[in-house]
């Protein structure tokens, strides 16, 4: 099935109207919806939740009752239902919304009644909470505009609310008179097998990869298959396909392949076996950019320059710039401006920049320039000052957390190990989590939290994969060793990738954790499914009375959540990995819903959402580890390559961006303060299939003043 196109939804005409019935599978009708005519079924009794049966009674719902946009109700062409018939304006993207309740999870037919007086057809998309259930769905002409007839498609309901739209497809549509809903049976929740046989198709060019895979097959039909690589979709197909090609990747660039299946209740098949396929190298180039012209100092502090400069060109494309400070690489950045930290207060540096393209040809230095830093004055931003290692030979640290000493504890995800390691750099492995499994991608030991009350019950907390899905467990941690594994919270579903696994307790004593959609972005608007969500749970695993719909689901409608931390005021942020356009930073809200899948970012059907504080390209963040200091919000990304700040201002906004380490220490993961009020940063360089050559770094944070720190809303004071 292909991805639904992106149309206009300009707000032209727009009629709304409430349109909220309910469809019973095992409930009585409700007042505000009407039984199809030709129903016989009897109702079932008041209060009554059971099965769904083979074949329960039709609903109808009026289209002039439905939520319409760019199209007028109107009732000048005989034998219509109810008051009225919708007519569309001749554009793409008109579209008519019916709200649909549903008791259950089930397998439904729709039907829609329409007229279509000329002799072509008018063709609909229909989608139901976001995703397309039919795309071009022909509605033929029906010989007269008083002429009405149904077209049908079969779609899959969720619990609770449904938002069903049918959306013009190419220009004008047909008059629309009522949508019929008919439960056939309990949704299918049997997953379609793995794709098998994943491989290389045809040769590879500089910016292209074709990939081929073997039929996956299902209990009903495999309605389509998802191209990842290394977990971000890249493209999807028809169930119908056996192959695609991936276009727009970088030259000489080894990428990591995998394929999952799909079908119309949108179960996600586990992954196809993963292959590793390097795109060619660029045609020969020996021009190089021009230039950087016209650097710059914008700014300032006692451990950092902000620099800038005039863009160069390229007779092909320019890919970056390369930083020097001193005569020595300092950093790169794929914009024309950069801040280069871990500098000394009150000291000279030489700075000087250069354009490099895609086959690695350079251009020559421009003018260098020399900037002071300046020196500490009273404010309290913590800004980036020198690094250095704590810990060499690491396998994809994970999580990173601290004991009451200050004693550092990190997960390593593949290997399951947990590490004890101080400040002066001293190891120790003090055991592993037990039944926990990789997903051969995103999966395995994940985060790591310190109890509370650490110093009198010794516990630990921990997410991890397992053999049937995600867990949240607890462990006890005395005389160097961990033991009294306990299950706290299971249920999430687990794949390669979409796993979530960060862990914080918040002022409130709960402790909240995020978790991924587990490829099916369905479960992200589900409130019964704990995968897609911000989870917030009592320290002994049990529900808080005050969770917003009775289970562990604190917010919901996220992709793939991980990094999550507390500002001054208590309130929770989150970093989240986008699909294909937006990666984002939220502001949670208790119930609140963030979109996923029908909104990513603020791109897509977004309207009833809450909107990200923050967004980036997907090519520039990939954010993983969040941490907060004085309000300032600190966070890591993976294919970034780099650390964001930004300030949260008096209105809740994120302001006044820096970037930091762009391309100086690889693929980030993790970002944490100490008690000191300094930055432990992991890198997960897992993509190069190595394993063990990740590090533990240390950043010295220097403040503007004063020897108090906030780690968030907790006052850390000492260095």
């Amino acid at each position: 099935m292909a991805p639904i196109p992106r149309r206009s939804r300009r707000a032209i005409g727009v009629l709304v109207a409430a349109a909220t019935a309910a469809l019973t599978v095992a409930l009585p009708t409700p007042s505000n919806a009407q039984p199809s005519a030709d129903s016989s079924a009897a109702p079932a009794k008041a209060g009554a939740v059971k099965a769904a049966p083979v074949k329960a009674a039709p609903v109808r719902y009026e289209a002039e009752a439905a939520t319409i946009s760019q199209g007028a109700v109107e009732s000048n062409h005989a034998g219509y239902s109810g008051t009225g018939f919708v007519n569309f304006q001749a554009v793409t993207g008109s579209y008519v919304e019916f709200t649909v309740d549903s008791a259950q999870a089930a397998n439904a037919r729709l039907d829609f009644r329409y007229a279509n007086g000329t002799t072509a057809s008018r063709p609909m998309d229909i989608t139901v909470n976001g995703t397309s259930v039919a795309d071009d769905l022909a509605f033929p002409g029906t010989g007269a505009w008083t002429s009405w007839k149904n077209v049908s498609a079969d779609a899959v309901l969720k619990a609770g609310s449904n938002r069903i739209r049918a959306l013009t497809a190419n220009g004008d549509g047909p008059n629309l008179d009522q949508l019929t809903v008919t439960a056939s049976g309990p949704a299918d929740t049997e997953k379609p097998t793995a794709p098998a046989n994943l491989r290389r198709d045809k040769e590879p060019t500089a910016s292209s990869v074709s990939l081929a895979w073997d039929a996956s097959t299902d209990n009903v039909k495999v309605t389509g298959y998802d191209v990842y690589q290394h977990g971000q979709l890249m493209k999807q197909v028809d169930g119908a396909a056996l192959a695609a090609t991936v276009d727009g990747l970088n030259p000489e660039t080894s990428y990591d392949w995998t394929v999952f299946a799909r079908d119309a209740a949108a179960n996600v098949s586990a992954a196809s076996n993963a292959v590793t396929i390097a795109t060619l190298p660029a045609p020969p180039d020996n021009e190089a950019p021009s230039i950087p012209g016209s650097l710059r100092s914008t700014g300032r502090t006692a451990t950092s320059v902000d620099l800038a400069w005039n863009a160069s060109t390229d007779n092909v494309k320019v890919t970056g710039y390369e930083i020097h400070r001193d005569g020595a690489a300092a950093g790169t950045s794929d914009s024309t401006s950069t801040t280069v930290a871990g500098l000394k207060a009150s000291t000279a540096y030489r700075f000087k920049v250069r354009a490099f393209d895609l086959k690695g040809n350079k251009s020559e230095f421009g003018p260098a320039i020399t900037v002071t830093t300046g020196d500490s004055r009273p404010g309290g931003v913590p800004d980036p000052g020198t690094v250095s290692t704590l810990a060499g030979g690491v396998d994809v640290a994970w999580g990173v957390g601290f004991l009451p000493d200050g004693t550092g504890l990190y997960t390593e995800r593949n290997t399951f190990n947990v590490h004890k390691l101080t400040k002066a750099g001293n190891r120790t492995l003090i055991g592993k989590v037990p039944n926990a499994v990789t997903t051969g991608g995103e999966g395995g030991l994940l985060g790591i939290e310190i109890s509370p009350g650490f110093t009198s019950d010794h516990y630990l907390y921990f997410t991890h994969s397992a053999s049937e899905g995600n867990r949240i467990v607890r462990m006890t941690y005395e005389n160097n060793a961990l033991s009294d594994y306990k299950i706290l919270l299971q249920g999430m579903e687990k794949s390669r990738f979409h796993n979530g696994g960060r862990l914080r307790f918040g002022p409130d004593g709960k402790l909240y954790a995020s978790m991924g959609d587990a490829q099916s972005g369905s479960r992200a608007q589900d409130k019964t499914s704990l995968n897609g969500k911000i989870l917030r749970i009592n320290a002994d695993g049990t529900i808080p009375s005050d969770n917003p719909f009775g289970n562990a689901v604190w917010s919901l409608g996220h992709r793939n959540p991980q990094g999550i931390d507390f500002d001054s005021k208590g309130r929770l942020w989150q970093a989240e990995f986008g699909n294909s356009n937006m990666d984002e930073v939220n502001l949670i809200q208790k119930g609140g819903n963030y979109g996923w899948p029908n909104c990513e970012g603020t791109a897509g059907d977004c309207s009833g959402y809450i909107a990200p504080k923050k967004t980036w390209s997907t090519s520039s963040a990939s954010p993983s580890g969040l941490t907060i200091i004085n309000d300032h919000v600190f966070v890591a990304t993976t294919v970034g390559q780099r650390v964001y700040r930004l300030r949260i201002d008096a209105s809740s906004n994120l302001v006044e961006q820096k970037s930091y380490f762009q391309s100086t220490y690889n693929r980030l993961r993790t970002v944490e303060v100490d008690h000191d009020g300094d930055i432990w940063l992991t890198t997960s360089t897992d993509k190069d299939g190595t394993n063990g050559n990740d590090r533990v770094l240390l950043i010295d944070i220097v403040y503007s003043g004063g020897d108090e720190r906030s780690r968030g809303g907790r006052l850390v004071t000492g260095r």
